[in-house]
């Protein structure tokens, strides 16, 4: 079984305040990309366990640690799933922000849960995925959603993007999340994210923010500079995606984001 693990894009991003938890609470919307995915073949084997192989970008991480083995053995547990092959091939940039890793975690959720006929209700394949990460959950639904909690709470958002185009840049260097997350300042702001994307696309810049941009920005200039290269070539709207380093802008003209050396531009849905 082959599946398409696209990626997301982050329209705004608030860091409300910290959680007992440890974890931060969240309101972002996230958004499909559909035209940037890594592809993920699971596939019934006899013998017991889980075999791995990843082609395509490498990966700065142990196989061991990959999401999709945890996916695995998170299904083996709760539902008793053995013996699969799994093959990555992987295309969406990691360090990113762009949640290539979440996206394939809960494609091997998705896959097991067909090849094994288990059938769960959307519900239990959101709180399996929501398991192995913030924006995994996203993955399940993959529309375009209000994520809230630390992001696997999510509510449906009317967005109308058709005609624009999305110009994905992704610098050289990454960001981790740890590093994000400790820079950045929680704060509630006065006018939620929801009413703020109800204005017009050409209306978002400086109003639709992600609070992770000033430690980053600082911490790696070639983040800033990014951003500034897609508002210099005329994007409506340009902002960091999730934790980063990947940058976007949203384009009316498919030639401006054209004039960018990225190969990653799409039209949006």
């Amino acid at each position: 079984m082959i599946l398409r693990a696209n990626c997301k894009i982050n329209l705004g991003l608030d860091v409300l305040r910290r959680r007992d938890d440890g974890y931060h609470e969240l309101e972002t919307v996230m958004v499909p990309v559909r035209g940037l995915a890594d592809e993920v073949e699971v596939t019934r084997r006899e013998a017991s366990g889980v075999g791995f192989r990843a082609e395509g970008l490498a990966v700065d991480c142990d196989p061991e640690d990959n999401l999709c083995i945890k996916a695995f053995r998170l299904m083996r547990e709760r539902y008793g799933v053995d013996g699969v092959e799994i093959r990555l091939d992987k295309r969406v940039p990691f360090g990113a922000g762009l949640g290539g890793g979440s996206s394939d975690a809960t494609a091997v959720v998705l896959a097991l849960d067909e090849l094994f006929g288990l059938r769960l209700p959307e519900e239990e394949r959101i709180a399996c995925a929501a398991a192995l990460g913030s924006d995994t959950a996203f993955f399940v639904r993959n529309v375009p959603q209000l994520c809230t909690g630390r992001g696997e709470i999510m509510s449906p958002v009317a967005l109308d993007l058709q005609g624009l185009w999305l110009a994905i840049v992704k610098p050289s260097e990454g960001v981790s999340t740890r590093e994000a997350y400790a820079g950045v300042t929680p704060r509630v702001p006065a006018v939620p994210l929801s009413e703020r994307l109800r204005r017009p696309v050409s209306e978002w810049q400086g109003l639709v923010t992600n609070d992770f941009e000033p430690t980053v920005f600082a911490a790696h200039p070639s983040v800033r500079a990014a951003k500034e290269e897609l508002l210099a070539a005329g994007a409506l709207y340009a902002s960091m995606s999730g934790s980063g380093s990947a940058v976007f802008g949203l384009f009316d003209d498919p030639q401006k984001a054209a004039a960018l050396r990225t190969p990653y531009i799409y039209p949006m849905e």
